[in-house]
């Protein structure tokens, strides 16, 4: 096997090799089966008992209540920023409150305003979306039709440690870049969604956990693929699905129950992930700056920059000789971004963080 680089993309990322190595052992043919996953009717029993399973050890790791829903939608959140809207906001009468942290946030309110009034609960760009806003920071609407959220920004690396008070008001989150990443009290949510490609599986497939009053409102004028209800009452199979992206997303699955020991493990090695990054950061007397204020930090998007931006480069190349790949940062922040998602080893962090103290020795 052609050896692999640490790859700190923000998304598609890294996937864990077991789930990789089962996939490329079966790939041509499923124990049993004698043919691939992405061979297979939608509609047999060797698939179904696939989704099946996904759905099952998502209820396990994210002890999802069972008035929720778990379907497998497509599309990407980016799918998602309309469908809500057009689901819960469309002819309710009320205005929605978006929580625009960062790049996410403003492009979710800005899909929402196609579909009915919106207003910015909070809005951080005077401060170039640098933290999550506290509770007292937030302008809520006493009686809004949902409040969304965006718990991890990727671009700016910043990360909401609790969940804001709304009240009764469903609240919403775009959970797509900390998905999966730690225990996460889902009935404090009306909707919980992530796109895959970061922390659950390749891109194609949107993991969607609704609550069921919520299903039971969306109207019945829209079309059968933008209703939760429509894929609800069909059990994510309304048309054909991504299948095999759904089958990677049973074997991360998999692999976090059998090897990680479940979301309280996984959020405590996440942890000593970002600390050995943010650590090298704050050690360095500036020659390393963070973006994200301290209480914000992500555990899973380290953003910094470069004190002097003409060593930019010469850290890229680098790194790059090092197999520590994909670390240039958003153009709107500068400098660079270390997504540590959960498939990104510890060996891999340290290796960055070596590297960093050696940077700063070689050009301090």
């Amino acid at each position: 096997m052609a050896q692999r680089v640490y790859n700190f993309s923000a998304g598609p990322a890294m996937l864990p090799l077991a789930a990789l190595e089962e996939a490329q052992r079966d790939l041509v043919s499923l124990p049993g089966v004698g043919a691939s996953v992405m061979e297979i009717s939608h509609r047999s029993k060797t698939f179904q008992a696939i989704i099946d399973q996904a759905e099952a050890n998502l209820r396990t790791l994210l002890a999802i209540p069972q008035n929720y829903r778990v379907l497998f939608l497509q599309g990407g959140a980016q799918m998602q920023f309309a469908m809500i809207p057009m689901n819960f906001l469309r002819g309710s009468g009320k205005v929605a409150d978006y929580i625009v942290a960062g790049t996410w946030g403003k492009t979710a309110i800005k899909q929402a305003k196609t579909q009915g009034e919106v207003r910015a609960a909070f809005d951080g760009q005077a401060t170039n979306f640098d933290h999550m806003p506290s509770q007292d920071e937030l302008q809520l609407s006493a009686d809004a039709a949902y409040v969304h959220m965006t718990s991890n920004e990727t671009i700016q690396g910043i990360q909401f440690a609790d969940e804001p008070h709304v009240g009764d008001v469903p609240l919403v989150c775009d959970a797509s870049s900390d998905f999966l990443s730690r225990p996460v009290p889902i009935e404090k949510y009306g909707i919980f969604y992530a796109c895959a490609q970061k922390n659950a599986g390749p891109a194609g497939v949107t993991v969607v956990i609704i609550r069921d009053d919520l299903v039971q409102r969306c109207p019945e004028d829209l079309p059968a693929m933008l209703s939760y209800k429509a894929f609800a009452e069909a059990g994510s199979l309304y048309n054909t699905p991504p299948t095999f992206a759904i089958y990677m997303v049973k074997l991360v699955t998999d692999w976090l129950l059998r090897d990680m020991g479940g979301l309280g493990q996984m959020a405590a090695i996440n942890r000593e992930k970002a600390a050995l990054l943010y650590d090298v950061i704050d050690a360095s007397g500036g020659f390393y700056e963070g973006h994200a204020q301290p209480q914000c930090r992500s555990m899973m998007n380290v953003a910094f920059r470069l004190a002097d931006p003409s060593l930019d480069e010469p850290f890229l190349t680098q790194a790059a000789e090092r197999g520590l790949e994909a670390l240039k940062g958003h153009r709107s922040v500068g400098g660079f971004r270390a997504s540590i998602y959960k498939a990104m080893p510890v060996e891999g962090v340290t290796t960055l963080a070596d590297f960093m103290k050696a940077f700063q020795a070689q050009r301090s």
